[in-house]
């Protein structure tokens, strides 16, 4: 099993993020990639299975970190990997663009009542919000959590837990560190079932 602590060359990996500037017009026709993307992560980045991700809304900093470190081999996954292998920073660039534009649909968890003041407490006592931002929506190569898939958070944070999971400088990796299985499970269910819609 890998150990990923931190992602080698982090800085150049967030310097070349930071390259990625989707204009004003990036997101306003699908890209031809992006057909491919929608097979596992739903129409306009708004999947149903509960284990893919949701990217609509997503801010494009993020996405196009994410895909950089899927190309680069910094993050794997059997299905990821091989499609951003051959991907363009221009590419991604795109796709970032497009599916940052893209309206995230309504939560379709809710929140079970005894876990909505505990996630909230967890939530706060392990800053998720002063990093993912106040609402959980995401700030630059931070990814909104508000509404995401249960099933995918919950795999993503023990993932962080148990350091297999790529992570830019290590801030993710010891946020999960004290987090109990109980506690994923009820911060997991606690973000899902959060708004995803910006105002």
């Amino acid at each position: 099993m890998s150990r990923s602590r931190s992602v080698p060359g982090a800085a150049a990996i967030f310097a070349a993020a930071l390259c990625f500037s989707p204009g004003a017009n990036a997101a306003a026709d699908a890209p031809q990639k992006a057909q491919v993307c929608v097979a596992c992560h739903g129409a306009g980045g708004n999947p149903t299975d509960p284990a893919m991700p949701s990217l609509a809304g997503q801010p494009a900093q993020f996405i196009a970190t994410q895909l950089y470190f899927f190309r680069e081999g910094n993050r794997k996954n059997p299905q990821m990997s091989p499609l951003a292998s051959n991907l363009s920073n221009a590419e991604m660039n795109e796709l970032a663009g497009y599916f940052s534009k893209q309206t995230p649909a309504a939560a379709t968890g809710r929140t079970s009542p005894e876990n909505l003041s505990e996630g909230r407490r967890i939530a706060e006592r392990y800053h998720c919000v002063q990093c993912h931002g106040p609402k959980l929506l995401g700030l630059q190569h931070i990814p909104r959590l508000a509404g995401q898939q249960l099933a995918y958070l919950k795999t993503q944070l023990i993932a962080f837990k148990e350091r297999t999971r790529a992570d830019l400088d290590g801030t993710m990796t010891s946020a999960a560190q004290p987090l109990s299985e109980k506690d994923i499970e009820v911060l997991a269910d606690y973000l899902s079932g959060l708004d995803p819609r910006r105002d």
